[in-house]
């Protein structure tokens, strides 16, 4: 406990100091905004029985292969999570990173690999935002007839939960009358068109280049794709790494506090205001 109250105290004095915050996050940023982290095929039968009684993995379905074999299959499942993703409420959580960012001459960008778009959804600019393995609210075609990436506002997915598929009409390319898919980077995927990424990248990049005394918070990002840590750790040596279950951090980069999104900002941002 001393140990943790130690580094609660370091990510505080950090956060005080800064002139900028790079918030880095994973799928345990969204936990406590009741969306699932599919931690293991186990985490994501329970979340979609009609995968686990396929037995179709993770691996499986968030893959470009499955449009092309079973596409209301595979939009059964993404059209799910869109749905989940556009009624779920940030956590209080967000509302504390935006409280920080408010007190630096520099404010925030966003890196994750979330494709929810609750980062936007809680008030943070779209523009400060990189979403480094795409957005479930925007997509392309199947067929890649061209490159272009629009947004999902239109389509209301029309879903059989309990068979995991889509039951109403499927999303088309307006170009090509083609199926279209989530504009998000999946498993051996090499049709991702990247983009709309690459131009985040280019903004984040750009906001780099201004600030001064950089401070890393890193929330729920795991060790099974590692993108989220690694970029992080880029970015020492004022690392705070938050993560209920895999909190360890070389201390020349950061410190790690182990414990839930909501619960450690809240603790952090407690000693922070006094």
């Amino acid at each position: 406990m001393e140990a943790k109250n130690e580094a609660t105290a370091q990510a505080a004095e950090w956060i005080r100091d800064a002139d900028a915050l790079l918030i880095t996050a994973g799928a345990g940023m969204g936990v406590d905004s009741g969306l699932p982290d599919f931690r293991g095929n186990e985490g994501l039968w329970r979340a979609y029985p009609a995968l686990g009684a396929r037995r179709c993995s993770f691996e499986s379905i968030a893959n470009p292969d499955a449009f092309r074999d079973d596409p209301a299959f595979a939009w059964g499942f993404y059209g799910h999570r869109l749905k989940c993703y556009r009624a779920a409420q940030p956590h209080a959580g967000f509302e504390v990173l935006l409280r920080w960012a408010a007190c630096m001459q520099h404010g925030a960008f966003v890196y994750t690999s979330n494709v929810d778009g609750q980062f936007q959804k809680a008030g943070f600019q779209d523009h400060r935002i990189v979403e480094c393995h795409g957005s479930i609210h925007h997509l392309q075609c199947v067929r890649l007839c061209n490159r272009d990436i629009w947004p999902a506002d239109g389509f209301e997915p029309m879903v059989d939960e309990a068979a995991c598929r889509m039951v109403g009409e499927l999303p088309r390319c307006p170009h090509c009358g083609g199926l279209a898919r989530p504009n998000i980077l999946m498993f051996w995927d090499h049709v991702w068109l990247e983009e709309r990424t690459d131009r985040q990248m280019m903004r984040l990049q750009r906001w780099m280049d201004q600030v001064g005394r950089l401070v890393v918070v890193e929330v729920g990002a795991g060790t099974a794709l590692p993108t989220i840590r690694r970029f992080s750790e880029r970015h020492g040596p004022r690392v705070v790494r938050i993560n209920a279950r895999e909190s360890q951090i070389d201390p020349a980069i950061g410190i790690g506090i182990a414990g839930g999104a909501l619960d450690t900002l809240r603790v952090i941002d407690a000693v922070v205001a006094a």
